[in-house]
């Protein structure tokens, strides 16, 4: 077997490789988000922290100044227009979007309440898509998009229909863009994250004691007996967008410890 052409062969990991580059993250005051904010800035990027609520945003952007912060709703109508306006204003253009927002508000069917459904929706999967759509307008080739979804289509998960779906509608949008874009030269990749230490459920109003009850049963499910930590699934996402993954799109991460083997 021959080798494959210079052009063609992996290259090595190149310090600085990410550095300058623009860099999109939302969900970013907590969690995945705020640690993959912190190693995009680390690599250089400029970065900028997309969330809600203006506290947890200036947390993440503490001490980096490589991290700009907005307080948008990647879910609101002019969201994001907004979101990448404030983007531009650094070099004019897009080179990565991390759709990491998203919301879960468990609930069985029968259960579900109609108005907490359309927000998991339009936060987790709308949002998303039409960030996504105007971004992509001001991407060149080599730009990336991250989508941070979760649970495997092939299975149930009793008490999170909402949210599961959203997810999983959200690796659907990963492998149709990655085909729509692949003539542009812009990639899109899933990091589907398993069980990871998040604010997550706290948000979704459980208390303390019974997010600690959930980490125990979920840790005994997890081959590898633990929960992930934000760190472990940001470097993910950022080795997903830098130059050197430039073979990689249409896939699915699965960062979960082994829970989608068993």
């Amino acid at each position: 077997m021959t080798a494959p052409p210079a052009s063609r062969r992996a290259p090595a990991p190149r310090e600085g490789a990410l550095r300058g580059r623009t860099v999109i993250v939302t969900g970013a005051g907590t969690g995945i988000g705020r640690a993959a904010a912190h190693q995009f800035a680390d690599e250089g990027a400029d970065v900028l922290a997309v969330g809600r609520s203006e506290g947890p945003l200036k947390e993440t952007a503490d001490g980096r100044t490589g991290i700009r912060v907005l307080t948008a709703d990647v879910a609101a109508q002019d969201g994001p227009a907004t979101i990448v306006d404030a983007a531009l204003q650094s070099a004019g253009r897009v080179d990565v979007l991390v759709n990491n927002a998203g919301i879960t508000r468990p609930a069985k069917l029968g259960g579900i309440d109609p108005a907490l459904a359309r927000e998991q929706i339009a936060t987790n999967l709308l949002g998303p898509l039409f960030l996504a759509q105007v971004a992509v307008e001001h991407m060149r080739e080599g730009g990336v998009i991250v989508n941070v979804t979760s649970n495997p289509p092939q299975r149930g998960w009793p008490g999170n229909s909402v949210y599961g779906a959203t997810k999983v509608g959200l690796d659907f949008l990963t492998h149709t863009w990655a085909r729509e874009l692949a003539p542009s030269g812009i990639r899109v990749v899933s990091v589907a994250p398993g069980p990871t230490e998040t604010p997550v459920l706290l948000h979704a109003g459980y208390t303390p004691q019974q997010v600690e009850a959930r980490r125990s049963t979920s840790g005994k499910a997890i081959p590898l007996g633990r929960m992930g930590t934000p760190d472990e699934i940001a470097w993910w996402i950022v080795n997903a967008a830098r130059p050197e993954a430039a073979y990689l799109t249409g896939a699915v991460i699965r960062v979960d410890g082994g829970t989608s083997i068993c």
